[in-house]
């Protein structure tokens, strides 16, 4: 088992990594570990791995990042390349086509892969229980964590046989909004909450049929209903708002749902809806990413609206990202040591939720429920004329889709190293 180095001395230990949460993000964070030689210890409550649908989006810059852990092939074989999506509005129609091959001179992945988080964790998961490197600890809840004295971090769980304390070189909290890891660390989670719910409905009718002209993901600006439709390999899914005064039962009941779906596109037979989910939307970042040996990555670093679907790629990069440190620590090849590495993370994972995750989602989500008519206007303007410029539209695709920010600033790159020195993947 390699030895790790603390993360507030350089003195080996041989202790593994704790990550705390089995969604996507840790699992990658995980993978990434396991990859890089690094022994993980992967904590999830729930028994089973999470089958949430939630998100579905993954970029450009993160199918690179993918690649390199060796799942990105099967991601193809199941999910739906997307290559182009609209922004549109409910009264005029299409208002502007964006079309990621513009960014095929850059990445071998100019379009959005749409398949579902669970798909993901279920490859990884597939990966992980035949890793020697990984302990797996499914049905485990994590009730407390702690700095360790000489350096390092424990946790406090309780497992079906009973509780365990384990202790870590570093502990990742990668479980969720609600973080226990974070709360437990002290760590504020600044930032604001929608008052509108938004509702994720799924349904196998086929929308580009009961709306010709669709592109497979469509942003729908309006001010009293914006809409989100988009195709996945299992079914089509709309989201929309849902006031603050509409209980969870009404919201998500069948005949709210038909009535909501119906007002999208008439479907004379009814739509089957296989999937809801009403949850509450924020635009929160941790007031910091690091306390000592327990770091934060994910949304419990770092949680967003979903309308620009960056939210599980950036906690994606924060996995990679943070990985690519602790092994350079863990094998001693960090020149600048733990404390540098450790640091560069938490600030530059920092900037990047809120210079561009939290910006851009804000943006889209204002952009579509936009009340104001001059500004709705205006709004619509600038995106018309940024789609029909080329060098517009590729800048503005570039940061939609991660590849600004990870060419700026890298991911996992040694301190000091400027991002200009991380080669591009190639294209193909």
């Amino acid at each position: 088992m390699p030895g790790l180095h603390r993360g507030l001395s350089n003195k080996p230990v041989d202790k593994p990594v704790i990550v705390v949460g089995g969604g996507p993000v840790g699992m990658v964070a995980a993978a990434s570990l396991a990859r890089l030689g690094v022994p993980t210890v992967l904590i999830e409550a729930e028994e089973v791995p999470k089958t949430d649908w939630r998100a579905s989006t993954f970029h450009a810059a993160t199918l690179e990042l993918l690649a390199e852990l060796g799942v990105a092939d099967r991601m193809h074989a199941e999910g739906l390349v997307v290559p182009v999506y609209h922004f549109r509005d409910r009264r005029a129609g299409l208002v502007a086509e964006f079309d990621f091959s513009l960014l095929a001179d850059e990445t071998p992945y100019p379009y959005r892969l749409q398949l579902n988080q669970q798909h993901l964790v279920r490859m990884l998961h597939e990966r992980l229980g035949n890793t020697p490197e990984v302990e797996l600890l499914f049905g485990t809840r994590v009730t407390e964590v702690r700095q360790e004295p000489g350096g390092g971090a424990s946790v406090t769980a309780e497992t079906p046989d009973g509780t365990r304390v384990l202790h870590g070189a570093y502990v990742i909290g990668a479980d969720g909004a609600g973080s226990t890891v974070r709360r437990a660390s002290g760590v504020e989670f600044e930032g604001f909450t929608y008052p509108e719910r938004f509702l994720i409905a799924s349904t196998s009718v086929d929308l580009a049929e009961a709306l010709p002209g669709i592109a497979e993901v469509n942003y729908i600006a309006d001010p009293h209903e914006w809409l989100f439709l988009l195709r996945t390999p299992e079914s089509w899914r709309a989201v929309w708002p849902v006031p603050a005064d509409q209980s969870e039962e009404e919201a998500t009941a069948e005949p709210t749902l038909q009535r909501q779906l119906q007002g999208v596109a008439p479907w004379a037979p009814g739509y089957p809806i296989i999937d809801r989910q009403l949850y509450r939307v924020h635009q929160r970042v941790a007031e910091r990413f690091r306390v000592g040996d327990v770091l934060l990555v994910g949304d419990a670093a770092h949680i967003n609206s979903p309308m620009g679907g960056v939210g599980l790629n950036s906690g994606i990069h924060d996995a990679i990202d943070l990985a690519r440190r602790i092994a350079r620590i863990a094998d001693g090849t960090s020149a600048a040591g733990a404390e540098a590495e450790l640091a560069a993370f938490a600030d530059v994972r920092h900037r990047i939720a809120v210079e561009y995750v939290q910006a851009d989602t804000q943006r889209n989500t204002q952009r579509l429920r936009e009340a104001d008519e001059e500004r709705r206007r205006a709004a619509h303007a600038e995106m018309r004329a940024t789609a029909a410029d080329p060098e517009r539209a590729r800048a503005y695709m570039r940061r939609a889709s991660l590849l600004e920010s990870v060419r700026r600033f890298g991911v996992g790159l040694p301190p000091g190293q400027p991002a200009a020195s991380q080669t591009p993947a190639p294209v193909h």
